[in-house]
Order: C-alpha cells, then sequence, then structure tokens
C-alpha cells in the first residue's frame, strides 16, 4: 500500500458552531454535501460532519502542527468558539499549546523543533 494522503472526520453536535471555530483557527471551509465540510490550510485537509457522538468527540484528538506557535496561540486565543486553551509549553521535541473545540474535541497545536520537521 503506497499512502499519499489520510483525512480525519471530526465530530460535532453543532455544524455551524464548529464550522465557525475551524474557520476562526485558519482554516478554509469547502461543503462537500449537507453533511459534510471539508477543511484545508495549505496542503492539509480534514473533514467535519455532522455526525455526534459524545464519548467519541470527548476522545477525540488531532495534532496539528505549524511553522510558527505563537502566531498560532494568538489566533486560536481569539476565537469565539474554542472551550479551553492552555498556554504554550516547552517540550524536548518542540513547543505545544492546547485547544478544545466545540464538542471537546482536544487539538495538540505544535511547532516541532527543526530537526524533527523534516521526518
Amino acid at each position: 500500500m503506497d499512502v499519499i494522503d489520510i483525512r480525519t472526520f471530526i465530530p460535532c453536535k453543532d455544524f455551524d458552531v464548529s464550522k465557525s471555530f475551524y474557520t476562526e483557527i485558519g482554516f478554509t471551509p469547502e461543503d462537500a454535501s449537507e453533511d459534510l465540510t471539508l477543511f484545508q490550510n495549505g496542503k492539509c485537509f480534514f473533514f467535519l460532519q455532522r455526525f455526534y457522538n459524545e464519548e467519541l468527540a470527548k476522545n477525540f484528538m488531532l495534532q496539528v502542527c505549524v511553522a510558527d506557535i505563537d502566531a498560532a496561540f494568538d489566533l486560536c486565543e481569539k476565537s469565539a468558539h474554542k472551550t479551553k486553551i492552555s498556554p504554550i509549553q516547552r517540550e524536548r521535541w518542540g513547543k505545544v499549546f492546547f485547544v478544545w473545540g466545540p464538542v471537546g474535541e482536544l487539538l495538540h497545536i505544535t511547532e516541532l523543533n527543526s530537526e524533527l520537521k523534516t521526518k
């Protein structure tokens, strides 16, 4: 198998609120159907689906690797639809902060150290 891309499907409770959240943090939406929106930022994509399961939503995590964590933090901090945001932390592999979306989905916003960016 020669994998060329992987795209996740993120659950939501209120489709419009979740669409607003992901737009506020820098993703561009394109409706794929009435129940599915494809979001893009650069060469990265994911789907937002009109589907809600509390257990799935509260356990959903996604790592989003960024070039500038300070700019990403400023953008996420301004989002009206986030439910929580942590301060930026330094780890041995880079920097990270956490932002929780409208249904409790957890995004690990990460800036990797330069030696890890090419792997």
